[in-house]
């Protein structure tokens, strides 16, 4: 990386892409259940399917750094623990298994065979494994394939073999899958198309005429070569096999899949043939033939079936009926082929069966979703078509079949897992006025395409929420005796008293527990074995198992500020700075220790840890005191209220605790002391168990409110709940362990406690203004939460209202029927009975007809609504393009929300009737819209952009400025600026940012006396652009089509030349360089994060953050970019990614700087997904890399975290 670059960004994922590529099943921890690993652009997750729940759950997700081109699982014959084999990007095959006792995967072979990259002769791109185990196939899409045999050795270790050959020149390979035959060789099946005569004949004739074959490949186990067997023409659309079992569980070959047919295959059986059933109904077209997209193969006892989903979704059930013997048992010769329609689930990349009875579905678009079984369709009325009626030959025309499609009555949605794929444009902004902005974005295709709005918080489960006869203090809950495994009372302290509620069926006033009704309490506690303690301000309780009572009173004048607790010792500190400590002796009672420690100051707060698991005291008592300082005193019985270390604070504590958590560093548990202090700053710092230092302190502000901090459990862990303006959740990270601070997204508390009931056995329990509240947190995988709203098209573009918490999405489908259409059909006087039905489109989608838009403009309103308030569907095949809002200040600066749209459009190649510029005025606060006018324009407007009170838009090459007229928009400038297509603009000033589809960008200046717009700098790349923004007035941010991240800065001189006052006939006259503008933008920096970004912007994601870029991708993924502000951060992160490159290697063996410089070596970059890797290494690896790095582990993991806390989640 050219570290001469000026700038340097640190590249952060806060939401990997949520899109999957590829969805496999096995039992890859090596028990009985199965679990669900998928591809998502490049990680590799496994997910645990829970049955009883019918959830799933993520166990790992990791970044491979590498493209996952497809997976697949093997398991050796005899063993019960499935391994995952990648074809990825590097010219490696991978092969990896998980390992559930480190919760990791483990790479345990990487051979190499090719180039790296996504090459047509690399193979990689198409997998298939002998059903037994005993070898796999890998090919490229031409001429390339190799077997590798796999075997294990005496230490029953996993041994791969070195690659047998099967190349065949000029054979494009289509699909691929390997054959079930038992324990004969393995064989594997192959699309595929020899294109030798297509090459050498100029007329086409041969192109014409060239047939698909199905190839039948063999490896020969005894001569360890691989031989083509057998080959056969088949249907030249098909494009894709399905293994059908073999051995004893059936008569072994494929299903070929092609346009409107599926036919069985094998080498020694006849062929049969049946037709993809086509929808019936008024707005369908009888004409248009299917072809199947996805499906799967399910074995059950004695049984099998292929469930197979064609492009509208619909799922078919496919069975195979076999000749019978005289026993009526099976021969093994096929007697027909069968498909009946089953029901229809959102189209799949992937379908998977679990034994357990459900269907996950990995959806192209949008959610996925996982069903459950009802039942099998065997006994429904859905007619059956098979084989009998038609011939197996390909070219032998047939009459088409057809069904009706209906609601689900096989499968049930249990569980619909989020994703935001594809993610089509994402804003920034703050709409409800709280500490954090919030991401609104739009996602998804056709009918389940939603916009969502994205929260940084973590999910609550609300239980009670009652009111109470006056407004609280403080809450506790408590056990009787030290066994009970529930808690019995819930304590609530008021201003002159104390009410004590018992936990059973219901919540009930007890009165007769001990405790002192009638003054306030500070701390509750059970205490030894059977005994409970009340803290209050005039003394302390000592309520034993016989409901004896023992008080200490407080001294004359004095009483009690605070107080900490723990089951075996009693601190408590009085108004005039002295501390008084108690111990429990062995007959129970509390003994007060002879000195009282004064402090410098009035004490504000104190913790006591627990007592650790065979100990008999904590050692340390923290103590906060008004002075902003935290001391630590020891408890040792040597050295009681001693001093140990002291920490000084940037304002007075206002809550303490101590308590150990698991840790990253270390890998074992830690003692930390959590500070919260009255500026409303959270501080947590490592609490040595031996010399009570303090040491690795790291903060968070969390609101403007004084901190309070409870001690909780979530999930078995112990967690910190930490409440401020807002209520946070300090836990580890389920996967990393790493420390996580993430609001609740629930009300303000003001106090809280832990809560275990035998209906809620882990829950909390807090205060909210008059109102006690109980509540679960149950996910702490994913801490952003998301809402949705359904929108009817594919959103294409949209903006926001510039006052009101409002947003306009356009939203256009090409090849869909538009409502008008449809409406025409379904009056129409030919309806039959049972065709004239509409199904809901969300499940089934829009009726599809060739050359269509259907079209619309949605106001949606996500805060008060959350929903679309208005939708206008546009007419006359027009699709809307380009929104934006407006002022006009011929109009006195009134806002217009303006829309562009095209008429006709044809994507590729491009073309179009005409364009229109549609204005509309804001009504009822934004809510309505009222059509003014519209414009036409010779082609569809690609940008429009607000600029200085008149219009700015870019149709075709050409970029203009229009006013508003009262008939139509008024033309005032125009300039062909780029060579191609303007597709976004951005403004500052005077100066405008065109990016043009395939040149990059270019800097445009107007000059308003001249009335010209003139561009004078250009880039030397052509970049495919698809976003941009400014980052400031000389630096643009964007992104291309190929999925790269790039930052370009004009030259000094020519920006400020282009400012110069006057006409601007310097800058016209100006010699051009290389037929382009005269001056040419610098590279700051080039990234390459493998998801295509759609939209990129500047702003600020957490309160008092600092201004950072924020990306999304299709996939659904969401980046950020951090400036470094210092060099000697950059040279420490530099050094450590460096470190990293070696000791963490990417997991499928690509290389990591070559993988993030696929089109541009990377420049200005450290990979931040990467540094964050450093947490999950051996501990000696992080001791030989801090020992490089001249720091201590804890130092670099909290620069890590740190770089992500401050500006980021």
């Amino acid at each position: 990386m050219a570290t001469t670059s000026s700038m340097f960004m640190y590249s952060l994922t806060i939401q990997p892409p949520t899109s999957v590529t590829q969805a496999i099943l096995g039992q890859f921890a090596g028990t009985k259940e199965q679990q669900i690993v998928t591809a998502s652009g490049s990680r590799l997750t496994i997910h645990r399917p829970d049955p009883t729940q019918g959830k799933i759950t993520t166990i790992l997700s990791q970044d491979v750094f590498g493209i996952i081109r497809t997976l697949a699982a093997f398991r050796l014959a005899g063993s019960n623990k499935d391994y995952i084999i990648i074809g990825s990007d590097s010219g490696r095959i991978t092969i990896i298994e998980y390992v559930p006792a480190q919760n990791r995967f483990n790479r345990l072979h990487l051979e190499t065979f090719g180039k790296s990259g996504v090459r047509r002769v690399i193979p990689g791109q198409y997998l298939a494994v002998d059903p037994k185990g005993r070898a796999c196939l890998i090919a490229s899409a031409e001429k390339n394939k190799l077997v590798y045999v796999l075997n294990r050795n005496a230490q029953a270790e996993l041994t791969i073999s070195s690659p047998l050959e099967a190349h065949k020149p000029q054979t494009l390979v289509f699909a691929l899958v390997g054959l079930d035959v038992g324990y004969e060789n393995p064989v594997f099946a192959v699309l595929e198309v020899d294109y030798t005569e297509c090459d050498q004949d100029p007329t086409g004739q041969a192109f014409q005429e060239v047939e698909k074959s199905l190839v039948y490949y063999e490896l020969d186990l005894g001569l360890n070569h691989v031989v083509r067997k057998w080959s056969d023409p088949v249907d030249r659309t098909a494009n894709m096999l399905l293994q059908v079992p073999g051995g004893a569980d059936g008569p072994s070959g494929v299903l070929v899949c092609g346009l409107d047919n599926i036919t069985y295959r094998h080498s020694n059986q006849d062929a049969f043939r049946v037709p993809v059933p086509r929808r019936r109904g008024v707005t369908e077209n009888p004409e248009r033939k299917r072809c199947i997209t996805a499906g799967v193969m399910h074995k059950m006892r004695g049984a099998f079936f292929f469930l197979l989903q064609s492009e509208d979704g619909d799922l078919f059930k496919v069975t195979i009926d076999m000749v019978e013997d005289d026993n009526g048992q099976p021969t093994g010769e096929v007697k027909k082929l069968k498909i009946k329609y089953f029901d229809t689930v959102p189209i799949a990349s992937t379908l998977c069966i679990l034994k357990s009875g459900f269907l996950f579905v990995a959806s192209e678009t949008g959610n996925h979703h996982f069903y459950q079984f009802e039942k099998l369709g065997d006994d429904d009325d859905e007619t059956e078509y098979d084989s009998d009626s038609f011939p197996a030959d390909p070219t032998e025309p047939y009459t088409p079949v057809y069904f009706h499609p209906r609601g689900s009555e096989n499968v049930n949605l249990v569980e619909s897992i989020d994703s935001m794929n594809p993610q089509l444009d994402c804003k920034v902004a703050n709409l409800t006025d709280e500490d954090a902005p919030q991401i609104y974005s739009i996602c998804g295709s056709g009918a389940r395409s939603s916009f969502r709005m994205l929260k940084h918080g973590l999910e609550v489960n609300d239980i009670v929420d009652s009111e109470l006869p006056s407004v609280p203090a403080a809450v506790w809950t408590t056990k009787i005796t030290r066994h009970d495994e529930f808690d019995a009372y819930i304590v609530l302290s008021f201003d002159n008293g104390t009410l004590v509620l018992s936990i059973g069926e219901t919540v009930e006033e007890v009165t007769d527990t001990g405790f002192l009704s009638s003054a306030s309490t500070l701390a509750v506690q059970q205490l030894g074995e059977d005994a409970l303690i009340q803290v209050h301000p005039k003394g302390i309780r000592h309520i034993r198992a016989d409901r004896r009572v023992n008080e200490w009173p407080a001294p004359q004048h004095r009483s009690i500020v605070a107080a900490t607790t723990n089951e075996r010792q009693v601190a408590v500190a009085l108004s005039s700075g002295e501390i008084v400590y108690f111990e429990m002796d062995t007959d129970g009672s509390l003994a007060e220790y002879d000195e009282k420690r004064e402090m410098s100051g009035t004490v504000t707060c104190l913790s006591l840890g627990e007592v650790p698991e065979g100990r008999v005291r904590s050692q340390f008592l923290a103590v906060g005191c008004d002075d902003s300082t935290v001391r630590i005193l020891s408890l040792d019985p040597e050295s009681t209220l001693e001093n140990k270390s002291v920490q000084a604070l940037t304002s007075a504590p206002s809550a303490l605790s101590i308590m150990a958590m698991p840790d990253s560093t270390s890998g074992g548990s830690t003692l930390y002391l959590h500070i919260g202090l009255y500026s409303g700053v959270y501080l947590r710092t490592v609490l040595d168990e031996i010399t009570g230092e303090l040491s690795d302190t790291r903060t968070r502000f969390l609101g403007p409110k004084p901190a309070k901090l409870f001690k909780v459990s979530v999930k078995g862990e112990p967690a910190v709940l930490a409440l401020s303006s807002r209520s946070w959740l300090g836990y580890s990270d389920p996967q990393t362990k790493n420390f996580m601070l993430t609001p609740l997204s629930y009300v303000p508390l003001e106090w809280g406690s832990n809560f275990s009931s035998e209906q809620c056995m882990e829950g909390m329990v807090g205060i909210q203004g008059q109102n006690l509240r109980i509540f679960s947190i149950e996910k702490l995988g994913s801490n952003l939460l998301q809402q949705s709203i359904p929108l009817t098209y594919t959103p294409r573009k949209f903006v926001r209202h510039p006052e009101y918490p409002l947003f306009y999405t356009i939203e256009s489908d090409n090849n869909t029927l538009s409502i008008d259409t449809k409406q025409k059909l379904l009056n129409s006087q030919t309806v039959v009975n049972g065709d004239g039905i509409t199904l809901p489109p969300e499940e089934f989608g829009y009726p599809r007809a060739q050359g269509h838009w259907a079209s619309c403009i949605h106001v949606v309103d996500p805060i008060s609504a959350k929903s679309a308030l208005q939708q206008i569907d546009l007419t006359d095949n027009e699709a809307a393009t380009t929104i934006a809002a407006v002022s006009f200040s011929s109009q006195s600066d009134e806002t217009f929300l303006v829309v562009g749209t095209g008429k006709d459009v044809t994507i590729s190649p491009r073309s179009s009737s005409a364009g229109f510029i549609y204005i509309y005025r804001f009504l009822e606060d934004g809510k309505e819209l009222e059509f003014i006018h519209k414009t036409k324009t010779e082609q569809p407007p690609s940008a429009l952009l607000a600029f200085q009170g008149r219009l700015l838009a870019g149709i075709g090459n050409e970029l203009r400025i229009y006013d508003l007229g009262l008939k139509q928009l008024l033309r005032k400038c125009q300039a062909q600026v780029v060579p191609n297509l303007i597709v976004g603009l951005q403004t500052q000033g005077s100066r405008i940012i065109v990016s043009d589809v395939q040149e990059s960008v270019v800097y445009v200046v107007y000059k308003y006396q001249e009335n010209r717009l003139i561009p004078f700098v250009d880039d030397v790349v052509a970049r495919w652009t698809t976003c941009t923004t400014m980052v400031d007035y000389e630096t643009v941010a964007g992104g291309d089509k190929f999925g790269n991240l790039w930052l370009l800065r004009c030259p000094q001189k020519a920006s400020e030349e282009a400012d110069e006052e006057g006409s601007g006939a310097h800058l016209i006259h100006e010699r051009q360089y290389l037929q382009g503008a005269p001056n040419r933008l610098a590279l700051m920096c080039h990234f390459y994060p493998q998801d295509i970004p759609t939209s990129i912007q500047k702003t600020q994601l957490v309160a008092g953050g600092r201004d950072i870029l924020v990306w999304t991708g299709l996939q659904g993924t969401l980046g950020i970019l951090v400036p470094f502000v210092s060099r000697e951060d950059v040279d420490f992160f530099q050094t450590l990614e460096q470190h990293l490159r070696s000791e963490e290697a990417p997991l499928a063996g690509r290389d990591h700087l070559i993988y993030r410089s696929y089109y541009v070596p990377v420049k200005g970059m450290i990979d931040g997904d990467l540094c964050e890797r450093y947490s999950l290494l051996s501990n000696d690896k992080k001791q030989m890399i801090a020992g490089e790095l001249d720091r201590s582990v804890r130092e670099i993991e909290r620069k890590i975290s740190d770089l992500r806390t401050r500006v980021a989640y």
